[in-house]
C-alpha cells in the first residue's frame, strides 16, 4: 500500500505528541520528501526545530508554511515564536497578535505576546494577554511565572507578588526568586541556574547590540584595563556570553577557554572564532573539576547572579595555579548582599574583599567603576583583581 503524505504527518504528530521527536522528525521530513513545501509538514519541522533550539532552521520553515498560507493562524503562532527566539520581537509581535486575532484563546500565543512584549520593554502592554492567558489556564506555571515577570516591570508589585505565588512544580524556585528580589521571600544564595540559562538563551541574539547601544556596556574593557601588557596566560572566561569578554582577554591569553551556562550564547561565542574551547557548565560544578588548570580566571557581570561569594572564591582559588589571578566585577551596595530590582546581586566591596582574602587571595587592585547604563542611570560596580597566595 502506498503511504502518502497526510498518513505520515498524522503518524507524526502522534509521535510528537509522545515526545519522540526524533521519530516525529523523520516523518515530518518524509511526509515533505512526497510533497515538497507541504505547509503542514514545514509548520511541523518548525517546530522540532525550536525545541530543539535550531532557531534558524524553524525560521525557515516557518516562513515556508506561512507562504503557502498566510492567514493560517497556527503557522503565524508557530512563526511568531520562531521571531521571538531569534530576537525580532516586533515582528514577533505582529505575527502574535494575527494569529490571536483568529483564535484569542490560543493560550501558548498570548503567554508568548507577553513574553515578546515584556522582553521588548513593554511590561505595561504585556499584562493584558498574560492576564488573558492566566484566566484561561489557572493552573498553567510557566504563565504565571510570566505575569509575574511582565507585572514586576511594569512596577504593579502586588500582581507580580501574588502572580508569583501561583507557581507550582519545577518552575517554583524561580518564583521564589523572583519573590526575593520583591522582599517577599528570604534571600537566597544565588540566582537559579535554569532562570540564568533561559534569561540569556532568550537574550543571546540581541545582547551585542542592547549592550553595545543603549546599555553602554564597558566591563570587559575596564576589566582588561587591569592587566598588565605583554602577558600571555592560559585564561578562563566565565560567563563568556557571546564573546564580547572574549575579544577583551584574548590579547592576553596563551590558551583562552569560555564557560556559559547558556547554549545559545556559546554558539554565538563560537562563530566570534576567538575561543580555543567552550563549555556548558555552572561554574560552580566546573571550577572544582578543573584543578590548578588555569592561570587567570575572568568574569564579567557573572557573579552578580551569585548571592554568597563564598564557594565562588573557593572554587576560583581551587581552579588557579599558584600564584594565579581572579578578575572580575560586582556590582557594588551597600550592605553585604542584596538583590536589586533587576533581579541581580549587589555586594559591599569590602565584604567581597574579605570573602576573597579567606579563601586565599590578597586583592591587587579594587577599582569603582560604572559597568552600564540601566534605565538612564550609571550601574555603580566595582573591579577587583585578585592573586592567590
Amino acid at each position: 500500500m502506498t503511504i502518502t503524505a497526510e498518513e505520515l504527518l498524522r503518524r507524526g504528530v502522534a509521535r510528537h505528541r509522545e515526545g519522540r521527536i526524533a521519530e516525529a522528525e523523520s516523518l515530518y521530513r518524509r511526509a515533505l520528501r512526497l510533497a515538497p513545501r507541504h505547509p503542514d509538514a514545514e509548520n511541523l519541522l518548525g517546530v522540532i526545530a525550536l525545541q530543539k533550539g535550531e532557531v534558524a532552521a524553524a525560521l525557515d520553515h516557518s516562513a515556508r508554511a506561512l507562504a503557502a498560507a498566510p492567514e493560517q493562524p497556527l503557522y503565524l503562532a508557530n512563526r511568531g515564536a520562531a521571531l521571538a527566539a531569534a530576537g525580532r520581537l516586533a515582528e514577533a509581535v505582529e505575527a502574535l497578535r494575527a494569529a490571536l486575532a483568529q483564535n484569542p484563546q490560543d493560550v501558548t500565543s498570548l503567554r508568548n505576546l507577553g513574553q515578546a512584549l515584556t522582553a521588548g520593554g513593554q511590561a505595561e502592554a504585556a499584562l493584558a494577554p498574560l492576564r488573558a492567558a492566566a484566566g484561561l489556564a489557572p493552573e498553567a506555571p510557566e504563565v504565571w511565572l510570566a505575569l509575574a515577570h511582565a507585572a514586576r516591570e511594569a512596577g504593579a508589585v502586588k500582581e507580580a507578588r501574588a502572580a508569583a505565588e501561583r507557581v507550582k512544580g519545577p518552575l517554583a524556585e524561580q518564583a521564589r526568586f523572583l519573590l526575593a528580589g520583591l522582599g517577599a521571600a528570604p534571600l537566597p544564595a544565588r540566582a537559579p541556574a535554569a532562570y540564568v540559562r533561559e534569561l540569556f538563551d532568550a537574550f543571546a541574539p540581541r545582547f551585542d547590540a542592547e549592550l553595545s547601544g543603549a546599555l553602554a556596556y564597558r566591563t570587559p574593557a575596564l576589566l582588561a584595563g587591569m592587566l598588565a601588557p605583554g602577558r600571555r596566560a592560559k585564561v578562563l572566561d566565565l560567563g563568556c556570553g557571546t564573546g564580547l569578554s572574549g575579544e577583551a582577554l584574548r590579547p592576553f591569553a596563551a590558551r583562552l577557554e569560555g564557560l556559559d551556562l547558556s547554549p545559545r550564547m556559546l554558539e554565538a561565542a563560537r562563530a566570534r572564532g576567538v575561543y580555543d574551547a567552550l563549555h556548558e557548565a555552572d561554574l560552580l560544578d566546573f571550577l572544582p573539576r578543573r584543578r590548578a588548570g588555569y592561570e587567570l580566571i575572568a568574569a564579567a557581570d557573572v557573579l552578580n547572579y551569585l548571592g554568597d561569594l563564598a564557594p565562588a572564591f573557593a572554587a576560583l582559588r581551587a581552579a588557579l595555579r599558584p600564584g594565579g589571578e581572579a578578575l572580575f566585577s560586582l556590582e557594588a551596595g551597600e550592605a553585604e548582599v542584596a538583590l536589586g530590582e533587576g533581579l541581580r546581586f549587589r555586594h559591599n566591596p569590602d565584604h567581597a574583599a574579605r570573602l576573597a582574602e579567606a579563601a586565599g587571595f590578597s586583592v591587587a587592585r579594587r577599582e569603582a567603576a560604572a559597568l552600564r547604563r540601566e534605565k538612564g542611570a550609571e550601574v555603580p560596580g566595582v573591579l577587583f583583581l585578585l592573586r592567590g597566595v
